[in-house]
């Protein structure tokens, strides 16, 4: 029995939205890392079935709200901002804009995706494979310029961590794009099974043929799937079990760790409440924690003790009269202190390295501010506006996208907290020589699912730069990871603690740290010469008739 017209067309959307949810809840809270690769095939079905560019990108946007809707509502947890003095009502607001903005947002990138590849596919008969093909490189493309911008966490990528490492390796041959093209690829091989089925039960009844040439010059995308629908879910699992194959053996590298590139080092959760920090008792709190835990570190040996983002919320100049810069001229073990920089009028987010002489080796300024949260985008044209409605100073300012990090040990790769989505930032310093990876952040105004999230991606940065990574956060997670991306310690969320670990200086590049996000520039290429060739094989055919 053929479903109604209105189930048809309310299950065009449903069933995205329903894929959207699959995919969205892979990350943490939930985890359920393995429905990544099913969660995409019903909008890819639907897209290839919409009878309108307008239809096709309906569909992506619903999925994408599915998605990155679930995925990043942790954002919503900035509320409430009544601690700063934003009225109950007024904070609510700006929580559900963040959220509403960020999703749709993301629901964009899918759009467009699925707007493009109907509309590609609608000019010329394409074959399932070549579609596969198309669809992948898209979808690379598009994360790549999404992750050019200032707004960025939710890659398909970051669905498999911190679970499936085997899978995450492959981040080391060119970046999440190499996840992201495995993920989108092995849903499209299954999406076009499940096309090949439908046309071959539609083939018993309808003449084939007549189809195509029919139905005012739009060819049916479902009917152009000419191989079978076990050979092509064949070929989903066969590129599974490649991929698979490929991670597992870089996972299965030793890792060589020679005593003359160890480091012990210390971190120090503070523990510290935003809605305190910036008051008088969270300084002096701040003040407490640290210096005590940053003595309790040296006394077990550490040669340095990394703290959060902004563990102590002073300047540089006010934080050398205080007892955490005494403690360090006491007992002279370098410290990497999360602080305020001053710039001119502005001032920076920073992160210092001060040695056990007290003099400020290096400093690395936050050069990925939140937009909203930490700088108002079109300031000068919204102003006022926008004054009113962010919950922070405006007037934080960006480091340098070049920056170097020198460290007493060796350099090192520097982020703090939101910087942990952009891979480039993280393989930029690779590359320029960093051995080890030190990431400070500050979490404490969300709920666990965003810290969890976070870790993820650190663990994702941490694989693919083949590095060592430290992370210190103020109410959790800190955790220490190795270049496999194995947590070996992490922290409790909302505890104070301290945690000594020794890590290992790396030189090695891999091959995105070399050559960077190579396979998506392959990916746009193949898929460029094939829709070439495709249409020059549908003008031939064109003149022949």
């Amino acid at each position: 029995m053929k479903p109604s017209k209105h189930f048809s067309s309310a299950s065009r959307f449903l069933l995205p939205l329903l894929g959207g949810i699959l995919m969205g809840v892979t990350p943490a809270p939930v985890e359920a890392w393995f429905l990544a690769w099913i969660a995409l095939v019903p909008l890819w079905f639907w897209v290839t079935k919409a009878q309108s560019i307008g239809q096709g990108a309906l569909s992506g946007l619903v999925w994408g709200i599915g998605y990155h809707g679930l995925a990043i509502f942790w954002i919503t947890g900035i509320h409430p901002m009544t601690w700063m003095g934003v009225p109950w009502l007024a904070s609510l607001a700006i929580a559900i804009f963040c959220w509403t903005f960020l999703t749709l947002w993301g629901a964009a990138l899918v759009a467009i995706w699925a707007a493009l590849f109907f509309w590609i596919h609608q000019k010329l008969r394409i074959s399932a494979l070549v579609r596969v093909l198309i669809g992948t490189a898209l979808w690379c493309g598009l994360e790549s310029i999404w992750s050019a911008g200032p707004l960025w966490w939710t890659s398909l990528s970051y669905t498999q961590s911190p679970h499936n490492l085997v899978i995450l390796h492959l981040g080391q041959l060119s970046g999440p794009a190499t996840v992201t093209a495995a993920i989108v690829a092995v849903n499209g091989l299954v999406a076009e099974a499940w096309i090949s089925d439908q046309h071959r039960r539609n083939a018993k009844e309808l003449n084939a043929k007549r189809m195509l040439s029919q139905r005012d010059g739009v060819t049916s995308l479902v009917e152009r799937s000419h191989l079978q629908p076990a050979t092509l879910l064949g070929m989903a699992v066969g590129l599974l079990v490649v991929v698979y194959l490929i991670g597992f053996g870089l996972k299965s590298r030793p890792l060589i760790q020679p005593q003359e590139a160890a480091l012990t080092v210390g971190i120090v959760q503070g523990n510290i409440g935003n809605d305190i920090k910036l008051f008088t008792d969270g300084k002096r709190r701040a003040l407490e924690r640290y210096t005590n835990g940053y003595l309790k570190l040296v006394n077990q040996g550490v040669e340095a003790v990394l703290t959060p983002e902004g563990a102590l919320p002073f300047f540089l100049s006010d934080l050398k009269r205080q007892d955490f810069y005494s403690a360090i001229l006491d007992q002279g073990i370098v410290a990497w202190v999360g602080a305020f920089g001053e710039r001119g009028r502005s001032y920076t987010n920073s992160l210092f390295t001060i040695n056990g002489n007290g003099e400020t080796f290096s400093r690395y300024d936050k050069a990925k501010l939140v937009p909203l949260g930490e700088y108002i985008p079109f300031e000068s044209v919204l102003g006022g506006l926008i004054d009113r409605l962010s919950p922070l100073d405006a007037h934080l300012v960006a480091g340098s996208s070049t920056q170097i990090f020198e460290t007493p040990f060796g350099r090192a790769i520097a982020g703090i907290c939101y910087e942990s989505a952009f891979a480039e930032h993280f393989r930029r310093q690779a590359a320029a020589g960093g051995e080890f990876i030190l990431s400070s952040s500050n979490d404490a105004h969300y709920s666990s699912e965003m810290p969890a999230q976070h870790h993820a991606q650190d663990v994702m940065r941490a694989i693919e730069t083949d590095r060592w990574a430290v992370r210190a956060t103020n109410t959790g997670y800190s955790a220490i990871v190795d270049p496999h991306g194995r947590t070996l310690w992490m922290s409790g969320i909302h505890t104070y603690e301290t945690h000594a670990e020794t890590i290992y200086r790396r030189q090695t590049q891999t091959p995105y740290v070399r050559w960077g996000d190579w396979l998506t520039k392959v990916l746009l290429g193949l898929a460029t010469v094939a829709l070439l060739f495709s249409k020059n094989q549908h003008q031939q055919q064109g003149t022949k008739s």
